[in-house]
């Protein structure tokens, strides 16, 4: 039993209303999850309101309702109690139920349209390997340690949230390292958490599907920095448009990272090949094993963030050359007789893919064709399907458009919205295979000795989503099949 006053801590209530309740079990944002003596927390979702299973909540024990605006219906067995915010009140309260305890541990927070897997990643990797106890909040996996957890989410619900957090501290966590989308801090999912720092990536076209337009986008990446205490560190990507404008509110003390202009983390590219990149950091040479120049940005914000954090400089890049990135992000193998390479990223976006292509391209050493594998998924942002062709076909010598997760749309649709954006001069270089695997397997077909096979959209993902259905599907191990198949 929690007291409910110590719960309620920082919640600002507008009434209250019905039998006082002193204790309380648990929290729900669930009405289905509630058990006798819980609160539940009605919140508005982007798909169903909260506010419509109160009675829900109440018929399966629930002794407290926090919401927007009373129900009809008063149980007078029941306390309410009005706020302005339900969903932000329920990341207050999740971070009180389960002991404020990202004020006793280190987290840090990553958000950017690219680069937050591969930032989080190597922050948990890094700091393991200096010896802490380390947790991971990741659009790949979520980690305790060793243990690893499959993610569901880029940044968990709000009582999820608290309760991973709680598991890490458990097990003895000191540092938890967090990618943090714009969806979370839209919808308050991060609410009540305190955060040791923040980094900022960069922002491109995505998401706006949920968000509308671009500056209302940029406006909700921007809220996670303004909201930081003056205690954290704000770490920013000095050659993205909006890096400088991301810490314009912030109380956190501002950092910048970059490898075009002078900034606090300064690095420069001095070798970029399939052996990796040799960086200078800050006037230290340091050879690492990613590879392009989206990775030097990755690199130099970990760096940065590991000084930021209170990390020796030398112990820091030292390890960090000995790193390797995220699954699926550029992950590479060579077939064993043409010495094809075949390159499995999560790029969906546009500004990913141009990013993987112009790295394939400063990788390649003579006349070897690339030849890309995209999709665009279903449900999401219509608007980026033709930029995504338009990018595909300008930096690809072959191009075949497919399947990436339909969801609940038509995938032959989805490609024909694609196609629109292929320039006329390009006509010729695609064609269009809605069958993902069908794909793949005409794009090693297409191959020849020492070409460049890129399958970009799913990277990590190990499913294929199709109708409400997800059907195992992993880009990477198909890829290895089709070239042992073919015998290439």
């Amino acid at each position: 039993m929690e007291l409910l006053k110590q719960i309620l801590k920082n919640v600002k209530i507008i009434s209250a209303t019905g039998k006082a309740v002193n204790e309380i079990n648990d929290i729900q944002t669930d009405s289905r999850k509630v058990k006798p003596g819980d609160c539940f927390i009605a919140v508005k979702g982007t798909v169903a309101d909260g506010h419509s299973f109160i009675d829900t909540a109440i018929g399966n024990g629930a002794t407290v309702v926090i919401c927007g605006a009373l129900p009809e219906n008063i149980n007078e067995h029941v306390q309410y109690f009005v706020v302005e915010n339900s969903a932000k009140v329920a990341g207050i309260m999740a971070h009180n139920f389960y002991g404020q305890l990202s004020e006793k541990i280190k987290l840090v927070g990553v958000t950017g349209t690219n680069g937050k897997t591969t930032i989080a990643t190597l922050l948990f990797k890094l700091f393991s390997q200096s010896g802490y106890t380390c947790g991971l909040l990741s659009t790949v996996q979520n980690q305790i340690a060793e243990k690893i957890l499959p993610a569901t989410h880029t940044t968990p619900d709000a009582i999820s949230l608290n309760k991973l957090i709680a598991e890490m501290y458990a097990a003895g966590c000191s540092h938890i390292f967090m990618e943090v989308s714009s969806h979370a801090i839209d919808q308050n999912r991060i609410a009540g958490l305190f955060f040791t720092g923040g980094i900022f990536s960069n922002i491109t076209h995505d998401h706006l599907d949920y968000h509308k337009t671009f500056d209302e986008y940029i406006r909700v990446k921007k809220q996670f920095f303004d909201s930081l205490p003056s205690s954290a560190f704000a770490l920013s990507n000095a050659d993205d448009k909006r890096g400088a404008v991301m810490l314009q509110n912030t109380k956190a003390k501002k950092y910048l990272y970059s490898l075009k202009t002078m900034a606090d983390f300064k690095g420069k590219i001095i070798e970029n090949s399939l052996n990796g990149l040799v960086l200078m950091i800050n006037d230290t040479e340091v050879h690492c094993r990613l590879i392009g120049t989206f990775n030097a940005y990755n690199l130099l914000a970990v760096y940065g963030a590991s000084v930021c954090i209170g990390e020796d400089k030398q112990m820091v890049l030292q390890i960090l050359s000995s790193l390797t990135g995220a699954e699926g992000r550029f992950d590479y193998m060579i077939s064993n007789n043409e010495k094809i390479i075949g390159i499995v990223d999560y790029a969906h976006t546009p500004d990913a893919l141009l990013n993987v292509l112009a790295t394939i391209k400063n990788l390649k050493e003579g006349e070897e064709k690339v030849i890309t594998v995209v999709g665009c998924g279903g449900n999401r942002d219509k608007a980026k399907r033709p930029v995504m062709a338009e990018v595909a076909c300008e930096y690809s010598d072959k191009i075949i458009f497919t399947s990436d997760n339909p969801r609940n749309e038509d995938a032959v649709q989805i490609i024909k919205e694609m196609e629109e954006g292929v320039p006329v001069v390009a006509r010729k270089k695609y064609i269009s295979i809605a069958d993902r695997k069908e794909a793949i397997k005409a794009a090693v077909n297409l191959a020849q000795q020492q070409d460049i096979v890129l399958i970009a959209g799913k990277g990590h993902e190990k499913y294929q989503e199709i109708n409400g259905i997800k059907y195992d599907f992993d880009d990477k191990k198909i890829l290895s099949e089709m070239f042992e198949l073919t015998g290439k």
